[in-house]
């Protein structure tokens, strides 16, 4: 089924809820891939009843082209998800999640100041706010995020922690076709060509990550890791830094888990990766 309004929505979940049913949610914002589908059959396997929103969320855009660009395919999205067996899909439109006269937003410091958060002012917030007002909505046990935003999903966490909510966060592993790129709905607007140098951020990371691990310098172990990239066809890179996995400030600790985070441009389409080091 597919629910319009948070009244229905509501509804529907007090119902599942009275009969001792376990909710998950997946938030998406659509343009579905089998990375989505995979946190969806995981939140199948593990809760009595499942609820995917898509929502192309207007305040985590920086830029409004971006917004415009970002593909819409909810027809295809639904019948993708009937393939899970999702129970409900939660698309509301835009005037639904914010209506007039909605003013206000939630911000989560430190672990959203660093990277993302530096390069794209305001668009945690807009993540923040949106996921709070999601999981308020579904009254969800249990929210599913994909690995692939590691950023995002700290901040989630923390959100989660701060705000006390009675919601479960399930980190899943990122999903990539089989030459190691992560899958992203962004992956469609790349032209055959682009597509087929993207890999080539991924395979940097895993050099650099198996270098360090060799004992070389860090400074030179990211430095040769942007040439690569660069080298291989990509416009730009914006970062490629190893942080710590649960504040995101610079990996001081080698005995805390360690993750090496990666933006880069490529055929004007911004490519965002990490992995564990």
């Amino acid at each position: 089924m597919i629910l319009r309004t948070v009244a229905d929505l509501r509804a529907q979940v007090a119902e599942w809820k009275a009969a001792g049913q376990v909710v998950g949610v997946v938030p998406t914002m659509g343009a579905l891939h089998d990375g989505h589908l995979s946190l969806a059959r995981r939140a199948r396997r593990e809760c009595g009843r499942v609820i995917t929103t898509i929502f192309v969320n207007p305040k985590q855009f920086n830029n409004p082209e971006d917004l415009l660009k970002y593909p819409r395919t909810e027809e295809n999205d639904a019948a993708l998800l009937a393939t899970v067996g999702v129970d409900a899909i939660f698309a509301p439109a835009v005037e639904e999640v914010y209506p007039a006269g909605f003013v206000t937003s939630v911000s989560v410091g430190g672990v959203s100041a660093p990277l993302e958060g530096a390069l794209r002012p305001g668009h945690f917030d807009g993540v923040a706010t949106v996921v709070t007002k999601l999981f308020g909505m579904t009254q969800a046990d249990r929210g599913y995020f994909g690995q692939k935003d590691w950023q995002q999903l700290q901040v989630v966490r923390q959100l989660v922690r701060d705000l006390n909510l009675k919601v479960e966060i399930v980190g899943c592993e990122t999903v990539r076709d089989p030459d190691g790129l992560a899958m992203s709905s962004r992956n469609q607007r790349l032209s055959g060509q682009a597509r087929a140098k993207a890999p080539a951020l991924y395979a940097a990371m895993l050099g650099a990550a198996r270098q360090f691990r060799d004992g070389v310098p860090l400074a030179q172990v990211l430095d040769r890791a942007r040439a690569a990239v660069l080298a291989e066809g990509f416009d730009a890179v914006e970062y490629i830094e190893l942080v710590d996995g649960e504040t995101m400030l610079p990996a001081r600790d080698l005995g805390a888990p360690m993750r090496m985070l990666a933006a880069a441009w490529i055929d004007d389409v911004r490519l965002i990766d990490n992995i564990a080091v």
